[in-house]
């Protein structure tokens, strides 16, 4: 019997309420078919939190009380508090919180910050199928999937992605059009891991995919806190005789 892990997904919950196509495919929200199936399926301790709650649903309280963070956001990532941010960020690099970004966060202002870059790319909606393939078939996020799982309609991405270079990259995807593109991302920064997985555009039932699924699944598993000492900094006795 594995710890309970305790998750937060965050959802701008936007399009749900605007767009009546994306309500019939999510009528609780993104964050709510998430949540469903990973209490259900892992039995994690699940919370969602939405943009226009007080605080966005982040409070401290929240964020202490959360070992992997999932973002969700596409509409309004300038609508989110710089307060709130910062609080996100420190839960990360300083405490060791795991953050999961998907899809059209990458133009969040957390994963900004963390990146340091504009991480933008080429995108186009045309309803085109998409290959993804494990390309580190070792990964724990990686696990049950097997050589490859495809999305038959999804909103391509492509290269060139404006991030650094991944820690470690899980999946490469190849778009009908004949883009590619780096759709499972890890990085380390301080004591926290952060992984991007870009399928999820909010016009598709993309997140009723059990492949898309099991991924979420598995990278919170990766991204959870690891028991160990915070590093000590400063001035130190040596250890041998000088």
């Amino acid at each position: 019997m594995k710890d309970t892990v305790r998750v937060t997904v965050w959802n701008e919950f936007l399009h749900e309420k605007r767009d009546p196509r994306v309500a019939e495919i999510y009528p609780k929200g993104i964050h709510s078919v998430i949540a469903e199936y990973l209490e259900k399926e892992y039995g994690f301790e699940v919370r969602t939190a939405t943009l226009e709650e007080p605080e966005h649903g982040l409070t401290e309280e929240v964020l202490n009380d959360t070992d992997v963070l999932i973002w969700w956001g596409h509409l309004a990532h300038e609508k989110v508090r710089d307060d709130v941010v910062d609080r996100i960020y420190r839960r990360i690099v300083l405490e060791g919180m795991g953050l999961i970004v998907l899809h059209s966060a990458h133009y969040s202002k957390i994963f900004k910050r963390l990146m340091g870059t504009t991480c933008s790319l080429k995108w186009r909606e045309a309803d085109e199928r998409e290959r993804l393939w494990v390309v580190a078939p070792g990964h724990p996020i990686a696990e049950g999937i097997g050589d490859y799982f495809e999305i038959e309609h999804t909103e391509m991405y492509g290269e060139p992605f404006d991030i650094p270079p991944p820690d470690e990259l899980v999946f490469i995807s190849w778009f009908k059009g004949g883009e590619v593109f780096r759709s499972g991302c890890c990085f380390y920064r301080g004591m926290g891991k952060i992984f991007y997985f870009r399928p999820g555009h909010e016009t598709l039932p993309i997140y009723h995919n059990p492949n898309v699924l099991r991924v979420i699944g598995n990278a919170v598993w990766w991204a959870k806190p690891v028991k160990r000492p915070k590093p000590r900094f400063g001035n130190v006795k040596p250890l041998e005789k000088l």
